[in-house]
Parts: structure tokens; C-alpha cells; sequence
């Protein structure tokens, strides 16, 4: 089998990479700013998700494209970036997959497209979408572009990671360490929920989407546990030998103070180091149903939180990040 992925040098596509090497894919990666860890093993493409004028060049062969590249939360980018890539970048990756006569397209998207699901709910593929930020709201366009293509006879199927986490991830490694060091307070009471997916799971969602996913369909794929944010952070901190502090801070003004550094921090051009994006994790609850991928294509993710975040915190200290 052939693979070709976008976005291998991030957290996901690069354990993906690793999964197709191991199980023997020969697999080619998109090149744009960063060059995955594997370039050895890879056949590397250059090229740019953005530009339509000048369309990808997706190697003769190709059965399969994980398209996984995006912009991501940074408050640097404005909005035509984000829907420049997550929207007709989408369109560009799908266009040229028609083009090579790739069988299948791996289109993931985002639990965010959901925006926020309400109290008491849990939220299936058919769940009403509300996105909240320009990053969601992109994200939405670029699953809506794929699913067109889909009706108009390409094979794309679409999948919803939960919040993923694991050895090797920055993303979660920045709450994991503020928790390890004591440097963390809960915004809320924490009552907010979420669905974490471990990195190993989400693969095994991949590979089962590539082998029984039906065109056009989404799929949910996360961690059969949802937890809440308090729940989440309590469980990295008994695996950290720390406690979280009783007290939380109040929304409004953390959501003032987010709101007054973001614009601070863009005229030195720097990711200011609090922003409303950030917070997303603590107000927008997204319990993921995941029901359809577990009977449909026989998903079924087996490692929980706990043991979870005991592997991913064993992995950083090892690698010396803690």
C-alpha cells in the first residue's frame, strides 16, 4: 500500500508515519516548513497545500491520502490564513488526490467543530455544529469541503480526533508540566467536559477507517471515557505526586486578561502566552459519542486515562522535557 500524508511532522501524523513504516506502507510526506522526524524512510514531496495554481504532485500509486495539515490556534494568524488552509487547502489536497486517482482520502477534522455541546449531552457525528473560534470555524468549512467531494464520487472519509494526548505531544505537554511544577490553577470549577483519546487508540481509529470507513461518512474517535476538565487535571497531578489547588479563577476576567495580552503580544509579533483560544479547553465541553465508529468499524480503544498519562509522563521524564 501507498500513503501519501500531509502534516507528518506534527504530533499525529508523525506517530501515523511510524505506524504505516511498521507495517511495511511505502510512504510519501508533504514538505513544507518542517521535515517529519522520518525523512529517511519517506519519500518527501515539496510543495504547499495552499497554492491551487500549482497543485500538489501526489505520487502515481497512491492509495491512500491522510490529509492532516492545518492551522493551527495561533493568535498570530489572521483569519484569511486559517481559512486559507483549512478550508481551500482542503479543497486543493482532495483535488489533486481526484487528479492522481487516489482510492482514498483520510480527511480529519476537529471535535471543535462542535463548538460547544450543551450540559447533560453527548455528541454523535450528527450533533448540530456550532463553532466558536475562526480555528473551528475553518476546520467546519474544510470537513464541509471534503464531504462535497464525497457526494461528487470521490472516496473521502472523515474523522473527529477527541482531545488526543501521549508521549511526545507539546500540546498537552504544556498543561502536563504547569500541573507537574505547581504552576496551575483551574479557570472554572473544571465542570467542562472532555474526551481524551491516547495517541496508540486514535492510530487504531486510522487504520480501521482506512479498512472499513464508508465514503462520505464521519467519525468520531476518541477514549470510551469522558471525563471533566477537573477530573482530567486531578489525574495528571496524582501521576505528578501534585495536588491542584482548591481555588479556581473566575472566567471573566481570566477571559480580559487573555483577551488584553493577545493584543499586546501581536504588535511584538509573539504568541502571547494566555489567549481566549486557550481557553477553549476549560468553557467548551465536548463528550464525544463513539458509539458509530465502535460498531461500524469495530473501534475499540483500550488504553485509559490513568494509564495513559503514567506512560506519557514516564516518556517525558525520560526524554528529559520534565
Amino acid at each position: 500500500m501507498k500513503a501519501f500524508v500531509t502534516g507528518a511532522a506534527g504530533f499525529i501524523g508523525s506517530r501515523l508515519v511510524d505506524e504505516l513504516l511498521r507495517n511495511n506502507w511505502d510512504v510519501s510526506v508533504l514538505v513544507h516548513k518542517r521535515t517529519p522526524s522520518q525523512e529517511e524512510k519517506c519519500k518527501l514531496v515539496q510543495g504547499d497545500i495552499t497554492d491551487s495554481k500549482n497543485l500538489l504532485k501526489i505520487p502515481a500509486g497512491t492509495d491512500v491520502v491522510f490529509h492532516l495539515a492545518a492551522a493551527l490556534g495561533a493568535s498570530l494568524m489572521g483569519r484569511e490564513a486559517f481559512k486559507q488552509v483549512n478550508a481551500r487547502g482542503t479543497d486543493n489536497v482532495i483535488t489533486a488526490a481526484r487528479r492522481a486517482g487516489v482510492k482514498r482520502v483520510i480527511h480529519f477534522s476537529s471535535a471543535g467543530v462542535l463548538g460547544a455541546v450543551n450540559p447533560g449531552e453527548t455528541a454523535d457525528e450528527y450533533y448540530p455544529l456550532t463553532p466558536k473560534n475562526i480555528y473551528d470555524k475553518t476546520k467546519l468549512e474544510g470537513e464541509r469541503i471534503a464531504l462535497r467531494h464525497a457526494e461528487d464520487g470521490m472516496d473521502v472519509v472523515v474523522i473527529r480526533p477527541g482531545w488526543v494526548y501521549g508521549p511526545g505531544d507539546r500540546r498537552t505537554f504544556k498543561l502536563i508540566k504547569a500541573i507537574s511544577t505547581k504552576r496551575f490553577v483551574l479557570v472554572t470549577k473544571g465542570e467542562k467536559w472532555q474526551t481524551p483519546v491516547y495517541i496508540d487508540d486514535l492510530v487504531q481509529g486510522i487504520f480501521l477507517c482506512v479498512e472499513k470507513g464508508k465514503p462520505g461518512e464521519i467519525y468520531n474517535v476518541a477514549g470510551n471515557e469522558i471525563l471533566t476538565v477537573r477530573q482530567i487535571t486531578e489525574i495528571i497531578a496524582a501521576s505528578a505526586g501534585t495536588r491542584i489547588p482548591r481555588f479556581f479563577l473566575p472566567l471573566l476576567p481570566v477571559k480580559a486578561l487573555a483577551w488584553s495580552m493577545e493584543k499586546a503580544f501581536r504588535l511584538i509579533k509573539k504568541e502571547a502566552p494566555l489567549t481566549t483560544g486557550k481557553l477553549a479547553f476549560f468553557i467548551h465541553p465536548k463528550p464525544l459519542n463513539i458509539k458509530k465508529a465502535e460498531q461500524a468499524l469495530r473501534y475499540s480503544p483500550c488504553i485509559d486515562f490513568k494509564e495513559g498519562i503514567k506512560m506519557a509522563l514516564s516518556w517525558y521524564k525520560q526524554e528529559g522535557w520534565l
